[in-house]
């Protein structure tokens, strides 16, 4: 019996056997993509960071995804100099409810908002959009790995360059706002929520700074109608702005990343259906549901760090 006649007989009169073997097909097809696509990158970058003293770096965003970058880059940073392109306008091949760039990671108004953040950064020596540079570690490549991604962001590149670090460890460095200090701070999006919990409860607290888009701060302003909303000039200023909050609250985007990057105190809205972010190091707590959130809340707000 040919395999290909084996299987649909298997589907229709042994579904036990069936399973198996689609299962094995799934992993043969995985080795083999991985073998004809990928397995050259992988040996290339391992021999890029063995050999060469300048690395040149590609990623095209989502934004989050490149601050998950950073504690890769700047550990290689402490024997080689780093040099950053961020490439704009590359398509997305899924659909992003209400994504801030429309159909792609990352268009030009984001990058010029991103650079000031990633220019405060000393390990990177250069950032800057890409115009074709040569590149020695292609970041984009997490998106098509016969893998499932669902494992913490920043490991993604764990994987692709064999550097693994600390994560418990701050991986971004940013000075403190100068004006305003000791905010709760929270950015939600209209993606990756969590459809088990609300944010009503804290109308019950102060001093709530909303960071993000006026139609975001407006949603969640019809819930807690006590939150302010602060326009951040770029998101430096936005990194500030978490970097002196009494804590963070957000889910997983732009600001979520900067909180964890900065290792600040801060709360995640966990995605159920997508859980790529957790968080690491004291102060840090995620949530799926509603008591589990209105007590870490509590916590942090009664904390002194």
């Amino acid at each position: 019996m040919n395999t290909i006649f084996k299987k649909y007989f298997y589907k229709f009169f042994d579904r036990g056997n069936y399973l198996n073997i689609k299962s094995s097909q799934k992993i043969e097809d995985t080795k083999r993509i991985f073998k004809e696509s990928y397995e050259g990158h992988i040996y290339k970058i391992q021999k890029s960071i063995r050999e060469k003293k300048t690395l040149n770096f590609l990623h095209s965003g989502n934004l989050g995804d490149l601050i998950y970058a950073l504690p890769v880059i700047k550990e290689l940073s402490k024997d080689h100099e780093c040099h950053f392109y961020i490439q704009t306008n590359k398509k997305i091949d899924i659909e992003y409810y209400k994504h801030p760039a429309g159909g792609v990671y990352i268009d030009d108004r984001m990058l010029d908002l991103f650079l000031p953040l990633m220019k405060e950064q000393k390990f990177i020596h250069k950032v800057q959009k890409y115009n074709n540079e040569n590149i020695d570690i292609d970041f984009d490549i997490f998106r098509t790995l016969p893998v499932n991604i669902c494992f913490n962001s920043p490991r993604w590149y764990f994987q692709i360059t064999g550097i693994q670090v600390d994560l418990s460890l701050p991986y971004m460095e940013v000075s403190e706002h100068d004006e305003t200090k000791n905010k709760i701070v929270i950015h939600r999006t209209f993606r990756h929520r969590n459809q088990f919990v609300n944010y009503k409860f804290l109308r019950n607290y102060k001093d709530l700074i909303f960071v993000g888009t006026k139609e975001e701060y407006e949603d969640l302003k019809k819930d807690v109608p006590n939150l302010e909303i602060y326009n951040c000039r770029n998101f430096l200023e936005m990194a500030r702005l978490i970097k002196s909050s009494k804590f963070f609250i957000g889910n997983q985007s732009i600001a979520y990343p900067m909180a964890e990057a900065l290792k600040v105190p801060r709360l995640l809205e966990a995605e159920p259906l997508f859980p790529v972010v957790q968080p690491v190091g004291k102060n840090a707590y995620d949530f799926y549901y509603q008591p589990h959130f209105e007590r870490f809340v509590k916590i942090l707000n009664e904390t002194k760090v």
